[in-house]
């Protein structure tokens, strides 16, 4: 079993690709996963949290700044990125307002899985998740509103449920476990990476195959969706990359990179039916969760090496 982990997490990026095209061709195979995206996402933190114990933790509270900056990047250069990109590939309507709210989402939960593939600062990616998260619901609605004029209403206790369900509780739990017992699951730290890949890529099935016939009804124009999402989603790597300017940390300019260019692209669905607006305008962010999770174990990958 171990050498099947290892496998997984070596060629990440391939079994992405594949995986990615059976929920494309075969919608089933994820469909029956849609209702698991939850306790994944959740497990996948948990896994994480074993990686670190609370004295890292407590090292990441002592530097307020760095939350800062990254609730800087993320909601500042991001949205107006989104909105350009929105302007710039569909002019107007609900795929360019979709766009624009593409660019206010928070970071993704699963960014600190790429950190520790990256050799990144794993602690200090999970506190960004869980505050980009936790201020996503009064900060989402107020860029929205400005770039779009659209009204933007916010189901406050289900992105708290969420946000206590899947964030907060798995790495509180996470860290607790790695606190108390760091002998027993430091010897597992070599595991929990590949462990991390193998629910990543089930949530990405879980993704892929209800998003299937969506994506593939747009026929040729799938691919303009599918541009404007990866050239948002390059933009986010290279804002990420701007934390250079303030930090030497190479650490902690790869958890920017992943914490600024990975969206939680699940918010902007129930965002848009909360609100009553024209369900096209989550489109852009089915798209984008697709590209992300294909860029990011290669960006993971690239910088694991160096």
């Amino acid at each position: 079993m171990s050498r099947f982990i290892y496998f997984v997490e070596a060629h990440l990026v391939w079994f992405v690709m594949f995986v990615a095209g059976v929920g494309l061709l075969f919608p089933a195979t994820g469909i029956i996963l849609e209702f698991a995206i939850g306790p994944l996402l959740a497990l996948l933190m948990l896994i994480i949290s074993l990686t670190f114990d609370a004295h890292a933790v407590r090292i990441v509270f002592r530097k307020p700044s760095r939350q800062l900056l990254a609730l800087g990047l993320v909601y500042g250069p991001m949205s107006i990125a989104g909105w350009l990109t929105g302007r710039l590939f569909f002019g107007s309507g609900p795929l360019a307002a979709g766009q624009t709210l593409l660019g206010t989402l928070p970071t993704d939960v699963s960014s600190p899985l790429l950190v520790l593939m990256a050799k990144g600062n794993v602690a200090l990616a999970a506190v960004f998740n869980a505050v980009n998260t936790a201020l996503c619901p009064f900060i989402v609605p107020f860029l929205f509103l400005w770039l779009t004029g659209l009204q933007l209403d916010v189901p406050l206790g289900s992105i708290i449920l969420e946000l206590t369900l899947i964030v907060l509780v798995p790495t509180v739990i996470g860290v607790s476990l790695r606190t108390k017992f760091s002998t027993f699951f430091a010897r597992h730290d070599s595991a929990y990476a590949g462990i991390g890949s193998i629910l990543y890529l089930l949530i990405l099935l879980a993704v892929v195959g209800p998003n299937a016939a969506t994506i593939i009804g747009y026929g040729g124009y799938a691919f303009v969706i599918a541009g404007a999402a990866l050239c948002l989603n390059l933009i986010g790597y290279l804002v990420g990359m701007s934390s250079r300017l303030l930090t030497s940390d190479r650490k902690e300019v790869i958890t920017y990179l992943f914490t600024v260019s990975k969206k939680e692209f699940s918010i902007a669905a129930a965002f848009v039916a909360v609100s009553g607006l024209p369900s096209e305008i989550a489109i852009p962010a089915a798209f984008f969760a697709v590209i992300q999770m294909i860029t990011s174990p290669i960006a993971a990958k690239i910088l694991a090496r160096h």
